[in-house]
């Protein structure tokens, strides 16, 4: 009986355009799994580069009354 592998991670740097459009994406608010979409990674992947590069993602929640 075989053992099932898992498959690597393949790391990518981030391009200046990538970098570019993940800070017009925080200007305009838009939701972070649309972002991740967008820029083909992760979740945790946008959200982490967000975060070192001091920028906040995703809409603004606002209370329901």
């Amino acid at each position: 009986m075989a053992i099932a592998r898992r498959k690597r991670a393949i790391r990518r740097d981030w391009t200046r355009d990538e970098v570019k459009e993940l800070k017009k994406h925080s200007k305009d608010k838009t939701r972070v799994k649309t972002i991740s979409r967008a820029l083909k990674r992760t979740l945790a992947a946008v959200r982490q580069k967000a975060q070192r590069l001091g920028i906040s993602l995703g809409h603004r929640r606002t209370k329901k009354k």
